[in-house]
């Protein structure tokens, strides 16, 4: 399974190297406290208790355009030296692995992390303290309604002497804002395939089948599918083993989704069907379904190893009755000339008789 580009407003470019710029996120983004596996990351983050509750796994607001929100992240340095650390948003969508990936440091947001706006956008904190940093969530008066994805950013950047790079750690939390407004929440299935490999079993073999969901709406969706694959008029159905969970789909997004049929038979066509129940995804994490959709394909299931085996066994017969036919011929024509040979000796013998001086009287 594949992520596609997604739209501009959401899709990240990942946390990969970016000339000699590292970047290191967490492991879940969305943990209340969250560590790096890197032995140098001294420090965690984790939101703030306060009125919008506490041992929050991430941060979610439901905002009008216009309206603002306060809200705090708490970073708590476990090491004996001070750091300095770096405090910003970026914006974030699905990656190919279907966890949040957030936008690099050098690239321009433009939503959750433009509209986050920290107190302080450097924070010095000593070793074994913890420092409160307050942000403010500004929602534009011109914002599209919607869901947003992003995330709060603490960075610290170092140089690496063995490599000799700078290396950019760093630790977030995912923040999730929807934009009060009319919500238009749609699912496309797209692009969808069914391929079948019989391999050398000539009576049925696996079916493939492929499809992309698009979410063409502005509500962040999750989704239910079944598959099902049919021969020619719907004979001898066959419905797809349960996939595996996949990942909510933010507005924009995509997300491309292979399914296997095992034992489907060879019927010379085999046809699939990507029934998918989108799921609202709201604030709190509850799903409410919306109306189904499909996406439909044909593709071929020739049994190509028990056509040349029924076209061997046709040309045996064919063969043997030619053969038949041929001695059938071959003794017919010998019978002939034998027919032949005595009606000609027989001729031949009433002439010499007839030829033959008749006896005096």
């Amino acid at each position: 399974m594949n992520a596609h580009p997604l739209n501009p407003r959401h899709r990240p470019r990942a946390l990969v190297v970016i000339g000699a710029l590292v970047a290191v996120l967490a492991a879940p983004i969305s943990a209340p406290a969250a560590h790096a596996a890197d032995d140098s990351v001294t420090w965690t983050v984790r939101t703030d208790s306060n009125g919008r509750g506490s041992d929050r796994t991430a941060y979610a607001y439901t905002l009008d355009p216009g309206a603002e929100a306060a809200d705090a992240i708490v970073i708590t340095n476990h090491g004996t030296d001070p750091v300095s650390l770096k405090v910003y948003a970026a914006d974030g969508g699905t990656s190919s692995e279907g966890s949040l990936a957030l936008l690099p440091a050098d690239q321009e947001s433009r939503a959750v992390g433009r509209w986050i706006s920290p107190q302080s956008d450097v924070v010095e904190i000593a070793g074994g303290a913890a420092a409160t940093v307050p942000f403010t969530v500004s929602i534009p008066a011109n914002a599209t309604p919607g869901d947003y994805a992003g995330g709060l950013v603490t960075s610290l950047t170092a140089p690496e002497q063995e490599a000799g790079v700078n290396v950019d750690r760093r630790l977030g939390i995912r923040v999730d804002v929807r934009v009060g407004g009319a919500l238009n929440p749609a699912l496309a299935v797209e692009g969808t395939s069914v391929s079948w490999n019989g391999g050398l079993n000539p009576f049925g073999g696996d079916a493939s089948v492929t499809y992309t969901l698009h979410n063409t709406g502005n509500a962040k969706l999750g989704e239910s599918s079944a598959v099902r694959v049919t021969g020619p008029f719907g004979a001898m159905p066959l419905d797809a083993p349960s996939a595996e969970a996949l990942p909510d789909l933010l507005p924009g997004e995509s997300w491309t989704q292979t399914v296997n049929v095992p034992g489907v038979p060879a019927l010379f066509a085999v046809f699939a069907t990507a029934s998918v129940t989108p799921l609202v995804v709201d604030a709190s994490g509850s799903r409410s379904p919306i109306d189904d959709v499909t996406g439909t394909a044909v593709g071929a299931a020739i049994p190509w190893l028990l056509i040349l085996l029924l076209v061997l066994v046709a040309g045996l017969v064919v063969g043997a009755v030619e053969l038949r036919r041929r001695r059938r011929r071959a003794a017919q024509e010998r019978e002939d000339s034998r027919v032949e040979e005595a009606v000609a000796k027989a001729l031949e013998d009433r002439r010499e008789r007839e030829s033959e001086p008749t006896p005096a009287e």
